[in-house]
């Protein structure tokens, strides 16, 4: 079959335009098709990201794609005591994602990949076989009209709505949801720290955050489980619902209560396991789509572009082999699984171990906690500061034991 591209990848956020930039540079015929009319627009997330895959990949970041660079992180407890943790790896940025993503678009468009926005995929195109060979899209709203390739990668988020046609299992499980809410605030004056808020009292199983920008401005925002249903509180609205208790934290925070708003948006972010497989025949799926997201903090910038670097290292290959089956593309499941996949899985333990604790527990967590022993929490090394925890409040083995087990 004569192809129209080697390869079609929907979705132009991070996971798809490294993807794209890492193809297109070993001379694959790359499309990216984005249903948004502006790359990085609307703004969905928090905007932080780590300095490590940046580095990784030897990309300088250009002055417009980030807000502040960011030291480390304040950590509060429900009592409002706080742990300020500042290393190495806890270096970073806060992005302004409009202009950080369409930057990583425009460093595939150099590559020779395409990038076509307001682009919606409709169907999934298969052959005889039933295996997917292109897809059905329209632009702009009109016509429907083919593209094929002999590859397919779903870049698509949350959403995944050709992936499900591939065959992959993306539909996500309230428990494995954290439902969002997010202002951006002026004035605040902060250090270059993000401030990470605990407590069921104010974000039930999730946090509240406040990543500092430059001239004195702040993304304010919050993430609850999303089978978190605090009736009682909310005046009586059902089910999970963050913005009361994001409004309530901004009326009781001295700089926040007076501050201006503007923006706000909301939305939804996966913070549960991977899903069951990454590749089928003709097919890859990689980033938030394959819920390849932190679950203890909801980030996925950097590791929707680690897993770009791996798909498309392995399509180049499969491409030089004209063969594009499942035990082919098999190669970057694999890589990924290997790492940083057993780190998510330890995170992923961490969250459903830490949501059972109760304000008071953390409270006192917080109390022997110092940041000593944050990179080893987060590293999954957790039985020396479970040790700890447990030589005070003996009772608290009955729930961080799993952590060790």
């Amino acid at each position: 079959m004569k192809y129209d591209h080697d390869v079609i990848v929907i979705g132009g956020g991070p996971a798809g335009a490294t993807f794209a930039r890492i193809a297109a540079g070993a001379g694959l015929d790359v499309i990216v098709v984005d249903k948004r009319k502006e790359i990085g627009v609307p703004v969905r997330c928090g905007e932080a990201l780590g300095v490590t895959e940046l580095i990784k990949e030897g990309l300088d970041i250009p002055k417009g794609c980030y807000s502040i660079p960011i030291d480390g992180a304040r950590i509060i407890a429900p009592n409002g005591k706080a742990i300020v943790w500042k290393d190495q790896g806890t270096k970073g940025w806060v992005l302004e994602r409009k202009t950080f993503d369409k930057w990583l678009c425009e460093l595939a468009v150099d590559k020779g990949a395409r990038i076509n926005t307001y682009t919606r995929a409709l169907e999934v195109l298969k052959d005889e076989k039933g295996k997917p060979n292109g897809l059905k899209v329209t632009h702009g709203g009109r016509d429907p009209f083919d593209i094929t390739a002999p590859l397919i990668v779903s870049a698509e988020g949350m959403e995944s709505l050709m992936a499900r046609q591939m065959g992959f299992k993306t539909v996500h499980a309230l428990y494995d949801i954290d439902t969002c809410y997010e202002y951006e605030m002026k004035p605040y004056v902060h250090e270059n720290l993000i401030e990470l808020y605990f407590g069921n009292a104010i974000a039930p199983r999730g946090y509240l955050w406040i990543f500092p920008k430059a001239d004195r401005k702040a993304n304010v925002g919050i993430g609850i489980g999303g089978l978190v249903s605090n009736d009682e509180k909310l005046g009586g609205l059902k089910g999970a619902q963050p913005k009361p208790l994001l409004d309530q934290f901004i009326k009781n925070n001295e700089q926040l209560k007076d501050a201006s708003t503007l923006l706000d948006f909301g939305g939804v972010i996966t913070v549960g396991a991977p899903i069951n497989e990454f590749v089928k025949d003709n097919c890859m799926i990689i980033g938030t789509a394959a819920k390849q997201v932190d679950p203890i903090h909801g980030g996925g910038i950097g590791l929707a572009m680690e897993a770009g670097v791996m798909a498309a290292g392995v399509a180049i290959k499969a491409h030089e082999k004209k063969d594009y089956r499942k035990e082919v593309l098999f190669e970057y499941e694999k890589q990924w699984r290997t790492h940083p996949g057993p780190t998510m899985a330890k995170r992923l333990l961490l969250r459903k171990v830490m949501e059972k604790v109760s304000d008071d527990d953390m409270n006192y967590i917080f109390n022997i906690m110092t940041e000593r022993d944050l990179p080893s929490i987060m590293g999954g090394n957790f039985a020396p500061v479970v040790a700890k925890m447990v030589a005070g409040r003996p009772q608290l083995l009955a729930i961080l034991r799993g952590l060790v087990s």
